[in-house]
């Protein structure tokens, strides 16, 4: 079943941590379970991000945490957040796509 983790942060730093992901995408490649991955800027408040995160399951999403390149980039994204980032995970009950 497809598992979906939410992840909501406030950062002032928006160009330091888009290079922490960049690095990451370069350092797991690969290895990575993310099915599909969003980054998005709260447009009432740009201190707030939300990011979308796709795996094919629950136990996919735990080997890609597992990975020391994910340990460290989340510290890395801790240091960049001015609190502590909040985690939403989702088994997907119902899934609806739109042909493009």
């Amino acid at each position: 079943m497809t598992f979906v983790q939410v992840i909501e942060y406030e950062t002032d730093r928006e160009d330091e941590l888009d290079a922490v992901f960049d690095q990451w995408m370069k350092a797991t490649e690969g290895k990575r379970t993310v099915l599909h991955e969003m980054h998005g800027r709260d447009r009432e408040d740009p201190r707030h991000f939300v990011d979308i995160v796709e795996f094919p399951s629950y136990q996919k999403a735990m080997e890609n945490s597992e990975l020391p390149e994910t340990q460290q980039i989340a510290d890395q994204v801790r240091a960049l957040c001015t609190s502590e980032p909040r985690f939403v995970n989702l088994e997907v009950q119902r899934e609806e796509i739109k042909e493009r």
